[in-house]
């Protein structure tokens, strides 16, 4: 059933990254203008569907893993988008039953869609704010009642870097973000490219974003690793060299068949605050 009805706040006649990205991965919470421009997207882009869930599945191993193998039990996921199957807080609650989970959005549907199936689940909450302005987001009175910023965080922005242009300098932003975050802290990035993409493709995704309420900005792989400057890159997978990879790569169990042109559409890495 597609979305019938309006939250307080939403706008249905202008296109969201948030309600995109559902419409990409299948949901449910979008309406026409979505679907329109994420048709044209489809028609040129096949893959994109699969390029989206490839993002998913990177941020929900990753997430697992922290949980895990590094025993974070406090979350904070950025630009968490629409309620789906295999949440942040359902994954690591299946490993750590007690972890605490604040996802932060700027999208009224978020709020209104997340805040509803959320209010019922103690120790998991949903805040609405923008990942560029960290003081105001840091400073949240519901984020700050559930995440102690004095002990190790799993902080996930995942599929939202690229909606911030250079002038906002978003280099500085995640800097910002790790400075804040404890020792032992570990950072989830991923990010759209368009290296060894078809320009048209970069083309049309530039132009139908230019519509939405955000613009989106492909970077390259020299960019996206800065984004780790002065944070300890984890190997994506045993074996491999600490560093950034494909989002269908890291914590694949075969790397090489998990190694697609789906997948290769966005970079990814996890990083630890030292």
């Amino acid at each position: 059933m597609i979305a019938d009805s309006v939250p307080p706040g939403v706008n249905p006649d202008v296109p969201t990254p948030a309600r995109l990205y559902d419409y990409f991965l299948g949901g449910t919470n979008h309406y026409e203008v979505d679907r329109q421009l994420g048709k044209r997207i489809k028609d040129l882009v096949p893959e994109v569907s699969d390029s989206a869930w490839a993002n998913r599945a990177f941020h929900q191993r990753a997430a697992v893993w922290l949980a895990r193998e590094r025993g974070v039990d406090q979350f904070i996921d950025i630009g968490a988008g629409l309620p789906t199957q295999g949440n942040t807080h359902e994954l690591v609650r299946s490993v750590v039953p007690d972890a605490r989970v604040v996802y932060v959005d700027n999208d009224p549907m978020v709020l209104a869609h997340a805040g509803a199936l959320l209010a019922d689940v103690p120790g998991v909450e949903i805040v609405m704010a923008d990942l560029r302005d960290p003081q105001a987001l840091l400073s949240d009175p519901v984020l700050t009642a559930q995440i102690d910023m004095s002990r190790p965080v799993g902080f996930l922005m995942t599929g939202v870097l690229y909606f911030v242009a250079d002038e906002a300098d978003p280099w500085g932003l995640v800097a910002t973000y790790a400075r804040a975050l404890a020792p032992g802290s570990y950072l989830v990035l991923s990010h759209l490219t368009s290296d060894n993409k078809p320009p048209r493709s970069v083309q049309t995704g530039e132009e139908v974003y230019a519509r939405a309420t955000e613009n989106i900005h492909f970077r390259t792989r020299a960019d996206f690793e800065r984004f780790f400057d002065g944070l300890e890159l984890v190997p994506p997978y045993p074996g491999a060299d600490a560093g950034v990879s494909y989002v269908g790569v890291w914590g694949a169990e075969d790397p090489a068949a998990a190694d697609t042109d789906d997948s290769r559409w966005l970079y990814c890495g996890v990083a630890r605050r030292p």
